[in-house]
């Protein structure tokens, strides 16, 4: 079984080491690893059509879905993980916590979300969706999330490939 590896770790500045790491961890369970820089492209076209093909050629994907770089999710990964549900794959998304987003956003802004017809509001006036869900409702609906990181994800898809 061929897992992508979805997630900004990629650029992390000890990425080789994590994506090392990454394949042992799959190997241990028999999974082959394919993550983003197993490339050899270095533009921008060229990194996003080889980062398709091995969605395409993978049978799941694992994606971090931490926020980076603000209160959501890194954008390319958000790319990947809906064509990878456009394509029918499974997917598991993983979170360091549980908290919701309304409980994220608050915490990232240091604030007491307002309430606004029954709705709550960021410190920009905007509301924040309020299902109870750790992210939208777009990826927390569709995927199956996971609490930890990747070895809890593959824990998760090692029993249920088990049944």
């Amino acid at each position: 079984m061929k897992l992508y590896l979805a997630g900004p770790d990629v650029f992390r500045p000890d990425a080789m080491a994590w994506a090392a790491e990454g394949r042992q961890l799959c190997a241990a369970l028999g999974y082959t690893a394919l993550i983003p820089l197993d490339g050899i492209e270095t533009t921008a076209p060229g990194i996003y059509q080889a980062n398709i093909a091995l969605i395409q050629s993978a049978d799941a994907v694992l994606a971090n879905l931490n926020p980076f770089r603000g209160c959501e999710p890194d954008s390319g990964t958000c790319v990947e993980v809906g064509f990878a549900l456009a394509l029918g794959k499974p997917v598991i998304g993983y979170l360091a916590s549980n908290e919701t987003t309304t409980q994220r956003v608050a915490r990232m802004f240091g604030v007491t979300l307002e309430i606004r017809d029954g709705r709550p509001l960021d410190p920009d006036g905007l509301f924040v969706e309020d299902f109870g869900l750790p992210l939208n409702l777009m990826l927390g609906v569709p995927l199956q999330m996971v609490i930890g990181g990747l070895p809890e994800a593959l824990s998760v898809l090692a029993s249920k490939s088990r049944r």
